[in-house]
C-alpha cells in the first residue's frame, strides 16, 4: 500500500474516532465471504458502518486524535484481523453481534469503546447489547417525571367523583 493511501486511511479513521462516541473492534475472520456480507448488511440495516483496516493504521489514527491516550487500553485488541464497527447508538452493534452469533460462532468482540468506557473481550456482548440508548434513557426519565403527575391528576379526578357522589347522596337524603 502506498504512503498516500495509508495517510488517507489514517485521516479517515482519525475523523471517525473524533466524531464517533461508540465503536466496536471485532474479528470476523474464518467467516465465509457470504457470511461476512450478511453481517455487513445486518450492520448497514441498523446504521452501523463496518470498516476492515490494518491494525497499525487504526492505532496510528487513535494515537493522533486529541487525547488519544484514552484509547491505549484498546491497543492490545488490535492484533489479528480487525473490523471496526462505527455507530451512533451504543448498543446497536452489541445487538447485531448477539443476533448474528445465534447462527454463527463469529464475529468475536475484541473490544468496544462507549463514551469513555472500554469493554474488553467477547464475554461483554450481553452487557453491551443490554445498554440503553440515549432515547431509551430519555424515555425512562420522562416516564418517571410523568408518573407523579399522573397519580396526582388521577387522585384529584377520583376525589372529585367521590365528593360529587357524596353531595348527591346528601341532597337525596334531605329531599
Amino acid at each position: 500500500m502506498k504512503k498516500e493511501k495509508k495517510a488517507e486511511i489514517v485521516e479517515f479513521l482519525k475523523d471517525k474516532f473524533t466524531n464517533t462516541s461508540f465503536f466496536y473492534l471485532t474479528d470476523a475472520s474464518q467467516l465465509s465471504v457470504e457470511d461476512v456480507n450478511q453481517f455487513r448488511a445486518d450492520c448497514f440495516e441498523k446504521g452501523i458502518e463496518m470498516k476492515v483496516v490494518k491494525n497499525t493504521l487504526a492505532k496510528i489514527a487513535m494515537e493522533s486524535v486529541e487525547n488519544g491516550d484514552k484509547y491505549a487500553p484498546l491497543f492490545d485488541a488490535l492484533k489479528g484481523p480487525t473490523a471496526i464497527l462505527f455507530t451512533d447508538t451504543a448498543n446497536a452493534p452489541g445487538k447485531v453481534l448477539k443476533e448474528f452469533r445465534k447462527k454463527f460462532d463469529r464475529p468475536l468482540l475484541k473490544a468496544a469503546y462507549i463514551e469513555e468506557g472500554i469493554y474488553i473481550g467477547d464475554e461483554q456482548i450481553d452487557t453491551l447489547a443490554a445498554l440503553k440508548s440515549k432515547e431509551d434513557l430519555l424515555g425512562d426519565v420522562i416516564m418517571l417525571l410523568q408518573s407523579p403527575v399522573k397519580n396526582v391528576i388521577g387522585s384529584l379526578q377520583s376525589g372529585g367523583n367521590k365528593i360529587s357522589g357524596l353531595l348527591k347522596a346528601l341532597e337525596e337524603r334531605s329531599a
